[in-house]
């Protein structure tokens, strides 16, 4: 058992033995063989500088700039990286591009709607409008935020929005249009253009999530991509969210929010005087914030250099192209979507093996997939973020994908008893109670024992291989979750969260 506040002091050696046996649980980081959730370049030393960095300026604390500017000098230079090579800066077309550097993409997202809503008092019902595959924290800031969320679907062919469902979308409630470059689940770019020039015939704010591609899309185009313009180069852009601890291979976690001007930024920020302590003025969520994350972003683009980047472009371009050959040469597998950018996303065929045991057969052999269900006539597929380090692994995760299609096949689908299939086709998200949930995640292999952890907030859909309470074959859960209404979905995931998220005494 886990005890975090012992009755007497432990020595350092012990407790990093111990750290070091907690780690051995968890899927491995680095090695090309995770494709989700990390992203690994492969460099020899980034790792040592970046944590010798993180360490020097740990204890900086990022709430006053004024105390120490030392944090102020680096949050600046990334934020003028980031503004450079995504169209911003002195001679462009957007010269007076300004940005915050934030946690992570989702608190880029939140701080992007709240400063379109807030830009515009006089909308009491503001609504933001995105295509159904925009990343859920649309949703999440949409939620916290008190927006209305108008979800724009996508061709089943194309996995874009039609530009007239968007422009049919907008109303005068409308504060912020967005768009992605790519999406995440199928990395697809969705007509920037087009959609920026509408919001702007609106008067409407346009942000382009490009917090999974915005490092790397540039890259990819100076390597001959045909990647479609989608930054600060399009006036109707108005801000970009792009994360460095993503395809700039910092540590987590840094995203930089990118506003077009000073004017725009300015109803991002959050002041308040009115109580007896110092004036709070945050620029982004939080306030305490650790300059670890932020010296170690600067000290990884110092390090890696323009040229390195394009370097690692390279490879990971190098990797989705023979990760994506080696799907397209499986019977009974077919990519979802032509790679366009790091992502291959793939489905079945009507003859092809289960996909949920398809990830199940692939973890057991040491590749750990994102598997995604299915979601308004888009079928359920397996997402593979390729970074630069799976490029030497390619050779080897060809026969493997074959080995596991063919155990996949002869295992057959997964099939769901009875019994469960008549509870969840009764259930609605009202009628769950803890007894039920805990009834069902102990049958699924899901139920933790009290003072036991394990897992990943990402969901079982997320991981091929958990360890500890949760089962390593996750075909099972997967199979359920893919066949109940989507209210149904988030309630269950939410509970079964909330079974592993339990303290240990």
């Amino acid at each position: 058992m886990v005890e975090a506040l012992p009755a007497e002091g432990v020595p350092a050696d012990q407790i990093m033995a111990e750290l070091r046996d907690l780690r051995t649980a968890d899927l491995p980081t680095h090695g090309g063989r995770l494709f989700a959730y990390v992203y690994d370049p492969a460099l020899p030393g980034l790792d040592e500088l970046a944590t010798a960095a993180y360490a020097l300026s740990a204890h900086v604390n990022g709430l006053d700039p004024t105390a120490f500017p030392s944090l102020l000098t680096m949050e600046n230079a990334l934020v003028g990286a980031a503004s450079r090579l995504l169209g911003g800066g002195p001679g462009t077309a957007a010269p007076d591009v300004v940005g915050s550097v934030t946690g992570g993409g989702t608190e880029s997202l939140i701080l992007a709607v709240k400063a379109a809503r807030d830009a515009r008092p006089e909308v009491t019902r503001p609504r933001l409008v995105v295509p159904a595959t925009g990343h859920a924290a649309f949703a999440k800031a949409a939620h916290y935020l008190g927006v209305a969320l108008d979800q724009v679907p996508v061709s089943a062919e194309t996995l874009r929005p039609s530009v007239d469902d968007v422009r049919a979308a907008i109303g005068p409630e409308t504060v912020l249009v967005a768009c992605s470059a790519p999406s995440y689940a199928h990395g697809v770019v969705d007509p920037v253009a087009e959609i920026a020039e509408i919001a702007a015939m609106a008067g409407v704010r346009c942000h382009v999530d490009a917090c999974f591609g915005g490092w790397v899309l540039p890259y990819l185009r100076r390597l001959g991509v045909p990647v479609p313009p989608f930054d600060f180069t399009l006036p109707g852009v108005t801000s970009i969210s792009v994360d460095l601890h993503k395809y700039a291979y910092t540590l987590k976690g840094v995203s930089v929010l990118l506003h077009r001007d000073a004017a725009a930024r300015r109803s991002q920020y959050f002041a308040f005087a009115g109580w007896p302590g110092y004036t709070m003025v945050n620029p982004v969520i939080s306030s305490t914030r650790s300059g670890g994350p932020i010296a170690a972003a600067y000290a990884t683009l110092r390090h890696v250099g323009d040229d390195g980047y394009l370097r690692l472009a390279e490879q990971t371009l190098a990797g989705v192209r023979g990760i994506a050959a080696a799907v397209s040469g499986v019977d009974g597998l077919r990519l979802l979507a032509e790679p366009e950018s790091t992502v291959v996303c793939f489905t079945r065929t009507d003859s092809g093996p289960d996909l949920f045991v398809l990830a199940d057969e692939l973890a057991g052999r040491g590749w750990h997939c994102q598997p995604q269900l299915s979601y308004a006539g888009l079928p359920a597929s397996i997402h593979l973020s390729v970074t630069a380090a799976v490029a030497p692994r390619v050779p080897e995760f060809g026969p493997d994908l074959r080995a596991s299609a063919e155990a996949a096949r002869q295992a057959g689908p997964v099939r769901l008893p009875a019994e469960v299939l008549a509870l969840a086709g009764a259930l609605t998200p009202e009628l769950l109670t803890p007894e039920l949930v805990a009834g069902l995640a102990a049958g699924l292999g899901l139920g933790a024992a009290p003072g036991e952890s394990s897992g990943d907030a990402g969901g079982p859909a997320g991981d091929g291989g958990a360890s500890g309470p949760l089962p390593v074959r996750m075909a099972l859960v997967n199979t359920l979750l893919d066949a109940v209404p989507l209210a149904l979905r988030e309630r269950l995931l939410a509970e079964f969260l909330g079974l592993l998220q339990r303290p240990t005494y």
